[in-house]
């Protein structure tokens, strides 16, 4: 349920996306300006510019643009009325589409017409923010009746004119003003994104963080080339090679997303047929964008159709990749249903648009930025949670190794090392040690009296004793049955008189009366014969203790050893 529940906030943010192209058409083309309606006339041959401007009834103002195909057009303009003056100049601005060249009349109240034309570069040089195409109309004390536009070489695959719009100077300049921030953003973001997670990578080397690199730099690459900048940065390209690095880079980012997604997910959520699925789509989305960039100038219609084909298989290949995630109880469900709700559902309605089932608008066409700028950062949040639950794995797992150990060195009834953890850290230590084995007297009458229970119990509580009694730094073990030791530097001050007086004094069970003897002997602990030496001295003086009547101590140096 919770999972359906961040589907369906996913669903909404994406129609919200989309909602805003659609109803906002008095914000597309920069937010700014005045709509103009235009009627097209498709261009037989021998037509005069200053005879069809004065003629608007001519042109076909119902049929919509798209079902005239191909060709070369004349669009004309609503009546205008108005002034471009110095003080406050007009200008048009209209969407960036596949056309060759353009030639804008412009037909005054005095009579008299003003013509611009494009080069080789085509509307580069008025491209602005937006990738909207800016035309100056001339300015005259004569009012502008109306505009002519001569279209040649359109694709005509949306229209041959759209969201052409009257705007002033200081409109221009608010519009500017507002996509630079929009587009700073966005640029910003997947910046931002790419270098932090490229840091990332070097630090951790998760696959998936490089991956997502390449994401955020196809992503930026694409805001670069889609936003105009690259007519900017780039003044001599031409603009119909700027829409097919478009087409390119587009692409290049829904592929590098698909294989951000199939290196992130856990491994079972790709078994099987989606994950050949999500390579297939993978390639495909780069296979058509390199497609248009290459075969365009040739027939733009086909491979643009394709193009808009392809990219509905990226639904096609996201819903059965949620549905396996949500069906394996994926860690990261809740954010790639988040993050690629919107892209999904804004490319759907792209597509849609692009086959002419939606109507167009600025923001609709520029719905991907938004999309996948809220899938960029969904994403660059997944990795920071996955991270986290990499980070709790591996402390869960350095806690399970260290517990490991620790029941490895550790004797289990005791607490105390166990005499290979023992003997591991004790040989080798420098300087004089003292080597002290203590060993319970009649400890198989204890476990008569007490039961096997009990003389564990007393066995934990010499354990306890002995550690509370041992100087710090002191090394305390269970060498074997009732059998302990305590290794310490020569000059810690352990007394092994000391250690008995506090093993008399311990409360055993029942109040049984329990006894010790201590065996001591001091000497050098840098090797195994060493140790071997060392032990012996204490073990003799053990036995010396034990036949002098027990509860007692004895030392040997290693000389008498």
């Amino acid at each position: 349920m919770l999972a359906l529940r961040f589907l369906r906030l996913s669903v909404l943010v994406g129609a919200l996306i989309a909602l805003l192209g659609m109803v906002a058409p008095a914000q597309a083309q920069g937010m700014v300006g005045q709509a103009l309606n235009v009627c097209v006339l498709r261009d037989t041959g021998g037509m005069n510019p200053a005879e069809l401007i004065r003629h608007p009834e001519r042109f076909d103002c119902r049929t919509p643009q798209y079902r005239l195909g191909p060709g070369d057009f004349w669009v004309i303009s609503r009546d205008i009325e108005q002034r471009s003056r110095t003080t406050d100049p007009l200008s048009v601005r209209f969407a960036s589409l596949w056309q060759r060249d353009l030639a804008l009349h412009a037909l005054y109240a005095d009579g008299r017409m003003t013509t611009q034309r494009t080069d080789a570069r085509g509307i580069t040089p008025w491209v602005e923010l937006g990738a909207v195409a800016e035309m100056p109309i001339a300015r005259r004390e004569a009012k502008v009746v109306r505009l002519l536009w001569h279209v040649e070489g359109s694709a005509n695959m949306r229209g041959v004119m759209l969201g052409s719009r009257l705007v002033t100077g200081a409109e221009s300049q608010q519009a500017n003003i507002a996509l630079t921030g929009l587009y700073a953003g966005f640029g910003g973001l997947c910046l931002a994104l790419f270098v932090y997670n490229l840091a990332l990578w070097g630090a951790l080397r998760h696959r998936f963080q490089l991956f997502y690199c390449v994401m955020a730099l196809g992503l930026l690459g694409y805001v670069f080339s889609s936003s105009g900048g690259l007519a900017w940065a780039f003044p001599d390209i031409a603009n119909n090679d700027r829409l097919r690095l478009n087409y390119l880079l587009l692409g290049f980012t829904g592929a590098s997303a698909l294989i951000f997604a199939r290196s992130f997910f856990e491994e079972q959520v790709f078994s099987g047929w989606v994950g050949r699925f999500v390579y297939v789509v993978a390639g495909a989305l780069f296979g058509v964008g390199l497609l248009v960039f290459c075969f365009a100038p040739l027939n733009v219609q086909i491979v643009d159709a394709a193009f808009s084909s392809v990219f509905l298989m990226l639904g096609a290949v996201v819903a059965p990749m949620l549905w396996r995630a949500w069906r394996v109880r994926s860690n990261y469900l809740w954010l790639f249903a988040i993050g690629w709700g919107a892209p999904i559902l804004t490319s759907m309605m792209r597509t849609l648009a692009n086959f002419h089932v939606l109507q167009w608008s600025f923001w609709l066409d520029n719905s991907t930025l938004l999309s996948m700028a809220l899938e960029a950062l969904m994403s660059s949040l997944a990795i920071a949670y996955r991270i986290k639950l990499l980070r709790d794995e591996r402390d869960d797992a350095i806690a399970s190794e260290v517990m490991a150990r620790r029941l490895a060195d550790t004797d289990p009834l005791t607490g105390l090392l166990n005499r290979r953890a023992f003997l591991a850290q004790a040989i080798g230590r420098p300087g004089e040690q003292l080597l002290l084995i203590a060993d319970i007297d009649h400890f198989k009458r204890v476990n008569e009296t007490l039961g096997h229970d009990g003389g564990d119990e007393v066995l934990r509580l010499l354990a306890r004793t002995l550690r509370q009694s041992a100087p710090l730094g002191a090394l305390v073990a269970r060498l074997g049955g009732e059998e302990f030791a305590i290794l310490a530097p020569a000059d810690a001050g352990v007394e092994p008189e000391q250690l008995l007086a506090r093993l008399r004094t311990t409360r055993m069970p029942f109040d049984l009366k329990v006894t010790a003897s201590i065996g001591a002997c001091t000497g050098p602990l840098t090797s195994d014969i060493d140790w071997k030496t060392l032990y012996r001295g204490a073990d003799i003086a053990l036995f010396e203790a034990k036949s002098a009547g027990r509860d007692r101590a004895r030392s040997a140096h290693r000389e008498a050893a």
